[in-house]
């Protein structure tokens, strides 16, 4: 069931201010309050959606595609098209989802490293 308290609808509801860089019928996105690159933008669409897969396969076709060109359109705006950038939705516990509302990290502006450290 969805959380209607997490923290990121409390920013769609405007209960909690962000640095908003992007907003449409379809998604929300602004400056992460940790970054962890010099650009680290959070994308969240504007909806009860706890994960990707509940997005994916809850959101009608159309809001889906509006929320991606949406993260398309700030990743040209910011200039991480030409030089490199990684799109992270972490799911679910194990995956290391901390907030329950789908949300995709925006990063670039830095030499990544690697994706995941062995285990």
């Amino acid at each position: 069931m969805y959380d209607k308290q997490n923290i990121f609808a409390r920013i769609l509801r405007q209960e909690v201010p962000c640095q908003k860089v992007w907003e449409d019928r379809a998604a929300l996105i602004f400056c992460d309050i940790n970054p962890a690159a010099p650009i680290h933008f959070i994308a969240i669409p504007k909806g009860e959606y706890e994960s990707f897969s509940d997005f994916t396969i809850n959101a009608d076709a159309d809001f889906n595609q509006q929320f991606w060109q949406a993260i398309g359109k700030i990743i040209k705006k910011t200039k991480c098209l030409a030089n490199g950038y990684r799109l992270i939705s972490n799911c679910g516990i194990r995956g290391g989802q901390t907030i329950p509302h789908f949300h995709v990290h925006i990063l670039g502006g830095r030499q990544l490293g690697t994706l995941v450290g062995a285990d």
